[in-house]
């Protein structure tokens, strides 16, 4: 109840602000399109696609759960003056970006307008259910797994996809679009080879995950993920599920948990000093850590975290402990 009356407050505090931008004077900037990215990892893809002509804002930091990002006044008037929105959609950010929308009064950006951009269109989803999701299941998405930019392949299409909205957007600079997206692909085609490359020994290796986080990775790179700590999606981890997921990691030797940065670490620690698997922390997004500034520097960082747990995972197993139980 509190979040809804924060967000009541925050939503009227804001409503003067857009109305005063949207009557104010329209200033000459360089870029031909003002995008407004839900994240960073998005933002950085728009950004690598639309060069100069392109002035990008993302909503959510590179540390945040995309899922939880408190809304705030300086997002509905980048939204209010967005020529394009850019969102992840498979409900990624159905807590809090429509009531966003709603409030920036922009009818570019509304939900079917040519602004509104689902970067998802063009991907393949995972997990998609079969039958009906209620929320005894936790935070199941009904549209599929939305973390599907852990996959570089997938970013391969949604860079192509944006250079087409751009353009049907700024035809004018539609063949910079075009030339800035083929450079992008082309160059993560042939990092995507040497990556795999650098985590060809991890191909087939069981994991575990702290949320149902990597399921894209764990595809692209032919990991197997035998288990998560939280018992269901967005529900916090019980002992007596942590113990059946420790012995279940033991009996089948798991060397690598997958972690990120904002779950607790302290579980995962206690997880992987019980177990003898080696934690790998994940940056999930751009800006997750530091150096990590566009989209490759984001993979660069993941298959760096990979290739170091998998050298530091202990070829043994501990013996069962009830310490911390």
């Amino acid at each position: 109840m509190k979040r809804t009356e924060n967000l009541l407050v925050l939503f009227a505090a804001v409503g003067s602000i857009v109305l005063g931008a949207a009557l104010s004077p329209v200033t000459a900037r360089a870029a031909e399109l003002r995008v407004v990215a839900s994240t960073p990892d998005l933002g950085a893809i728009a950004k690598a696609v639309g060069g100069d002509r392109v002035d990008v804002t993302s909503i959510a930091r590179g540390t945040e759960d995309p899922h939880f990002v408190d809304p705030k006044p300086s997002h509905v008037v980048s939204l209010n003056r967005a020529d394009a929105l850019v969102e992840g959609g498979a409900e990624l950010e159905l807590g809090w970006l429509p009531r966003l929308v709603e409030s920036s009064r922009n009818a570019k950006i509304a939900t079917g307008a040519p602004g509104r951009i689902v970067a998802n269109a063009g991907v393949q989803l995972l997990e998609i259910p079969t039958g009906p999701v209620d929320r005894s299941m936790g935070d199941v998405h009904p549209g599929g797994n939305p973390h599907y930019l852990l996959d570089p392949r997938n970013a391969v299409i949604v860079a192509e996809d944006l250079s087409r909205r751009f353009a049907a957007l700024d035809a004018s600079g539609a063949e910079t679009y075009r030339a800035n997206a083929a450079a992008f692909t082309s160059d993560l085609k042939s990092r995507i080879q040497g990556w795999e490359a650098r985590l060809a020994s991890l191909r087939g290796a069981k994991v575990v995950e702290y949320h149902k986080l990597f399921e894209y990775l764990a595809s692209w790179l032919g990991l197997d993920i035998v288990g998560q700590v939280e018992p269901k999606p967005g529900i916090p981890p019980n002992p007596q599920h942590v113990a059946a997921l420790e012995a279940k990691m033991r009996t089948e030797k798991v060397p690598v948990l997958l972690a990120t940065t904002y779950h607790p670490s302290e579980v995962t620690a206690e997880i992987a000093h019980r177990t003898g698997a080696a934690v790998a922390t994940i940056p999930t997004s751009v800006g997750d850590g530091e150096g990590n500034t566009s989209y490759v520097a984001m993979v660069e960082q993941i298959v760096t975290a990979l290739a170091k747990a998998a050298k530091s995972a202990p070829s043994a197993t501990p013996a069962p402990s009830t310490e911390g139980h």
